[in-house]
């Protein structure tokens, strides 16, 4: 008879157990004048597990927390599930009535909520913890903290499936939407941006990246299973992540493109003595971008992902033969959003009937991908889980061709493709190409109406500090590099509207050139 094998459950909450374990007096967090060592992270993380278990919260329940990158917000991500609660991050940058409906979606039965924020909470009738960001007796999560226990609390999930924390989606229509992470697929997602970034126990991490963004794309889970430093960042100023790269000898960051772009042309860059990796998502990084980060020494690396996918699902991992490459066709090769991480399932290109497209570069379809690293479905959204995990695979709404060598490339959102006089146009390629002007600081493309071709691009531009451009010197630009039908029929120059995670609100841009006019999509 075989001997039975046990196993542990697999959940993020070790990787904190085992760094304190093996490095407790390891510097685990760096806060301006702050600094915390393993042993007293986790010290801090059983204070608030069990002061939370002792509140009358029962397992399962949900905790929210309303907070910058602050210690308090990296604290949450280990003591909930410590206290076997699930974690709802708020994003810290949506109105008063965005914030209540979350906390009242989600069933929160408490909620924390830094001081400057507690304003969005003034309709939510849950037990408040206000958290000053003193680190200091007085501040009343700092004596929440003090009325809890600094005994470990043991804290396994029954099961690995069982919901650890809900995101909610920043969608531009309708009501968000809270996609469910596990304990499984939030430890396999960390270990994933451990292997893919190459963290090792000498990484410092800039926390550049919302936390409360698809849990730090698991950058919380994953920094601390390095047993490496949070360099935690109140607030994102480009003059400030060049004095902290300095200052904290920050060897990884994340960030979206629009954050990248500030970094790149702020006065202070310059070429750092040590490379830093950065990991970009968000959304398709020019080229021009990240020709311009290799110059600085800083070694971009494009991921890709969805909420639903615990944010980035796909590398475009370099091969060690694009080194030789000039640097436009090296950066043109690590802008396609590649393939699947080492703990994700690869990801397919398909059609409308689910069958992959051709490998060949240029037949479009929808990336479709499932497996480990895919969420669980919806809270309280069961409509919406079958709609969008339709055959067991998560339908991602981006449009992308499959190269020879198996990576992928978005060319567009399903619902940003323009199509002019019956061809189809990519708003990325043009951005791409308007992005390589000099005087382009960040570009944003959409459909406007055309009574011949029906749509026609136009091309929403900001232009770096200093530089002047005129309408049709950007135009001229983009017929020399792309076939003329794609080239811009008209140019604007302002600041591009985003949402709270850097992503250009294009659906702004469109309802604004769009209206009185009949538009298909949103």
């Amino acid at each position: 008879m075989a001997k039975k094998v046990y196993r542990s459950e697999l959940t993020p909450i070790s990787f904190l157990r085992r760094s304190a374990y093996m490095f407790p007096e390891k510097e685990a967090v760096v806060y301006g004048d702050r600094r915390y060592t393993y042993r007293e992270l986790e010290e801090r993380v059983d204070r608030l597990a069990s002061r939370l278990r002792g509140s009358g919260l029962e397992k399962g329940d949900r905790v929210a927390f309303l907070c910058p990158n602050t210690p308090p917000m990296l604290e949450a991500h280990f003591a909930a599930p410590a206290a076997g609660l699930v974690l709802v991050a708020i994003n810290t940058r949506l109105g008063k009535d965005e914030v209540t409906y979350i906390v009242e979606h989600s069933g929160a039965r408490m909620v924390f909520a830094d001081a400057e924020l507690e304003a969005l909470l003034a309709d939510v009738e849950v037990e408040t913890i206000r958290i000053d960001d003193t680190g200091e007796a007085g501040d009343p999560y700092e004596d929440f903290l003090a009325e809890g226990s600094p005994e470990r609390v043991e804290s396994a999930p029954e099961d690995e499936e069982e919901t650890i924390s809900i995101n909610y989606t920043s969608g531009t229509t309708g009501k968000p939407k809270g996609v469910m992470y596990t304990h499984r697929g939030a430890y396999l997602s960390a270990l994933g941006n451990v292997i893919e970034t190459g963290m090792g126990y000498g990484t410092r991490y800039l926390w550049t990246l919302p936390m409360f963004h698809c849990n730090g794309w698991t950058y919380p889970w994953a920094v601390t299973a390095a047993a490496a430093t949070h360099v935690c960042l109140r607030k994102v100023e480009p003059p400030r992540i060049w004095e902290l790269f300095e200052k904290e000898r920050v060897t990884h960051y994340c960030a979206a493109p629009t954050v990248q772009i500030g970094i790149v042309n702020d006065e202070a860059a310059h070429p750092l003595d040590t490379p830093v990796t950065a990991a970009i998502a968000g959304a398709p990084p020019s080229p021009t971008l990240l020709g311009g980060l290799l110059g600085l020494n800083i070694n971009p690396m494009h991921i890709y992902g969805l909420t639903e996918t615990y944010g980035p699902l796909t590398t475009s991992g370099v091969h060690p033969e694009w080194e030789d490459l000039d640097m436009e066709e090296r950066a043109r090769l690590m802008a396609r959003q590649g393939q699947g991480y080492v703990t994700s399932d690869l990801v397919r290109v398909v059609d409308e009937n689910m069958n992959d497209v051709p490998r060949d570069g240029e037949t479009m379809g929808e990336i479709a991908m499932h497996g480990n690293m895919v969420a669980k479905g919806y809270f309280e959204n069961e409509e919406a889980t079958q709609e969008a995990f339709e055959g067991g695979w998560y339908h991602s709404g981006d449009m992308a061709v499959w190269h020879p060598d198996g990576y992928v490339e978005i060319r567009d959102r399903n619902k940003d493709i323009i199509i002019s006089g019956g061809e189809n146009i990519s708003t990325i390629e043009v951005e791409q190409v308007v992005d390589q002007h000099p005087a382009v600081m960040e570009a944003a493309v959409i459909a406007i109406p055309d009574e011949k071709w029906g749509e026609r691009p136009k091309a929403f531009v900001t232009l770096k500090k200093g530089q002047e451009a005129t309408e049709q010197e950007i135009i001229d630009f983009c017929k020399e590099h792309i076939a003329r039908f794609k080239a811009p029929a008209a140019v604007e120059f302002t600041e591009l509207p985003k949402t709270s995670t850097g992503k250009v609100q294009k659906f702004v841009l469109r309802d604004k050139e769009w209206a009185g006019s009949e538009k298909k999509v949103n």
